[in-house]
């Protein structure tokens, strides 16, 4: 659906272009915006590699074992009909370490893989559990304390202070994260009690 509504903004403008006599304008704007994309991807490169590698060195120094245990009475409150044994609760617990820290890339992998843990303990395998939900509803509006991502594009456009962004982030998803888990909660208790 998105790539329909994209298309059909990219000919609606095309033909405004061509009855204004302005085609000139959509080939500038077409390879500036090339441009743009190269320039900010591999802005985001750098940082997310500097990342990726300090999540390495902490995996390998035990402390993302050490945070997901400090993590779990939170993914057992969050998730209490997945087993604590389940490989799916490391997998949530360390896309939520990969999401505090803004590595929204780095935390993909560990989300999809989270996914098919869920699907495996699933008894309906047709429909989403509760479970994968949560996780869907957490990714979504996860709380991010580092901006990665946000902070990389805002040091490409030259800002004075690409960092002055982190408390307003933090507040912001802080909010979506406890509205996310208060629905999912209600919505958790609406099916159990068939309200």
């Amino acid at each position: 659906m998105v790539n329909v509504i994209w298309m059909g903004l990219i000919l609606i403008g095309i033909l405004v272009a061509a009855i204004t006599g302005n085609m000139e304008a959509i080939n500038e704007a077409a390879f500036e915006g090339a441009k743009v994309g190269v320039t900010i991807c591999f802005g985001l490169i750098s940082v997310l590699v500097f990342w990726l590698g300090m999540m390495k060195i902490a995996e390998e120094a035990g402390l993302l074992r050490l945070f997901a245990r400090a993590l779990g009475p939170v993914g057992r409150f969050l998730f209490p009909d997945v087993p604590k044994d389940s490989p799916a609760m490391g997998y949530i617990l360390s896309n939520m370490s990969a999401n505090l820290f803004g590595l929204g890339n780095a935390a993909t992998p560990m989300g999809i893989k989270a996914m098919e843990e869920l699907q495996k303990i699933n008894p309906n395998k047709d429909q989403a559990s509760p479970a994968m939900i949560t996780l869907l509803a957490l990714n979504t509006s996860s709380i991010t304390l580092i901006p990665t991502t946000i902070i990389a594009i805002r040091m490409n456009y030259e800002s004075a202070n690409p960092v002055e962004i982190v408390g307003t982030t933090i507040l912001a998803t802080m909010c979506s994260t406890v509205v996310a888990i208060l629905l999912d909660k209600w919505f958790r208790y609406r099916n159990r009690h068939h309200i």
